[in-house]
């Protein structure tokens, strides 16, 4: 973990008072904390740091075994599905490249939630100076850190069947700006007003509480001067969230239409959910894609909208 996150940090069980935490370094790598642990002298919960990943969920790491984010074949269908362009893959999608395209430089502090394996933090990292990925699965999180150490990774594509392929891929940019964490995006554990640049890819129809990932996004951003990119399939599943939950895709209220229209009416500030609100800058779609096996691909239209404050 990257000395420089600890004066953002706080106890994400303590939300919504913002704790500050303590910690206790073992061993340390230059500017990179490799073992220790970080601690709140109020409610007395602690959140380690393994071979340099802090783990910052609430939740802690049990509720990790039976996801299926933790399998070795969702792993490599994430890596080609966020780096398949730079391997080339004539089948890769640009979806990344365009999503960044959408968020203009100007330095400060980001934040990627739902970053997985990574690429949108590295995106982010091009245009700002320091640059957090959060994500629960730590499948996801031990990758995307391994790439911002390395700026390489191997892995096995899997073809048809047992049948694989090796597959190696090396990041073309400098990565000393990011840093990623293990994280939940409805408790994120960061100082309010923390961040300049916030993105939200694909993220939304996969939490429990929809309305409560706005907040925390909200939250960590800055009062003034913010720029914001949400992107999402609005896929929502009772299997996700209960249906009073959903942010839209359905006839009853609260929030009946279409969930683009109500995440946009929600941004700015109608009844004051997210405030201060918004300004929307522009809405459209990105075709993302999703790789199973050399003839399996799941296309997948994903709705943006970019805002500012």
């Amino acid at each position: 973990m990257k000395e420089w996150l600890l004066e953002l940090l706080i106890c994400p069980s303590c939300l919504p008072e913002e704790r500050p935490l303590q910690i206790s370094v073992d061993e340390r790598r230059q500017d990179d904390i490799d073992e220790g642990m970080l601690s709140c002298s109020r409610c007395r919960g602690t959140y380690p740091i393994r071979e340099g990943v802090a783990y910052l969920d609430p939740a802690g790491l049990q509720t990790q075994a039976t996801s299926r984010y933790e399998t070795p074949a969702l792993l490599a269908s994430y890596l080609w599905s966020h780096y398949g362009d730079l391997l080339p893959d004539p089948e890769a999608s640009s979806a990344y490249s365009d999503w960044a395209g959408l968020l203009p430089g100007g330095g400060g502090s980001a934040i990627d939630l739902g970053a997985a394996v990574g690429r949108m933090s590295f995106e982010l990292g091009r245009r700002c100076d320091r640059v957090v990925g959060v994500d629960n699965s730590v499948s996801f999180i031990r990758a995307a850190r391994a790439l911002q150490q390395n700026r390489q990774v191997d892995f096995s594509l899997p073809m048809e069947g047992s049948l694989t392929r090796p597959v190696s891929m090396t990041l073309p940019w400098p990565t000393a700006a990011v840093e990623f964490i293990v994280g939940d995006a409805l408790a994120l554990p960061f100082r309010s007003a923390a961040f300049d640049t916030l993105a939200s890819l694909n993220l939304i129809d996969k939490v429990p509480r929809p309305l409560t990932h706005l907040r925390e996004m909200n939250r960590v951003a800055g009062a003034k001067g913010a720029q914001l990119l949400f992107s999402d399939p609005f896929s929502w599943s009772t299997e996700v969230a209960a249906k009073g939950e959903w942010l839209g895709g359905k006839l009853e209220e609260p929030f009946a239409g279409r969930g683009m229209d109500n995440v946009a009416t929600l941004l700015q500030g109608e009844h004051r959910h997210l405030w201060p609100a918004w300004q929307i800058d522009g809405r459209g779609h990105v075709w993302w894609k999703i790789r199973t096996h050399a003839n399996h691909f799941e296309l997948i239209r994903s709705c943006y909208i970019k805002a500012s404050r």
